[in-house]
């Protein structure tokens, strides 16, 4: 199944990436390892996470306090949000219409 993130979802996951590269070489890296995880596992198992709306899900990242919002469409799963998860939770609502 094909996986999109939304533009705003992608450049949450371009600035995590950035700020845990500048804390330690290679962390960055770790962090999109583990969100590649997360989106194969969605991609096999769409279902299988954490229902926090109605047709939206939560994937925990794995190491990371991080989590990945989506929402599966007929085609695709769409990422709506990498979602810190200790800031703000359900600021993402605003972008349902964007998907």
């Amino acid at each position: 199944m094909n996986i999109r993130f939304i533009e705003v979802a992608q450049q949450e996951l371009d600035e995590a990436f950035d700020w845990y590269e500048l804390q330690t070489v290679g962390l960055g890296r770790q962090l999109i390892a583990e969100v590649q995880v997360a989106t194969r596992r969605i991609a096999m198992f769409p279902e299988g996470c954490h229902e926090v709306a109605p047709e939206i899900r939560r994937c925990l990242i794995r190491r990371f306090p991080y989590a990945l919002i989506y929402r599966k469409a007929l085609d695709e799963l769409i990422i709506l949000a990498v979602m810190h998860q200790h800031r703000k939770p359900r600021y993402w609502q605003t972008r349902l219409e964007l998907a």
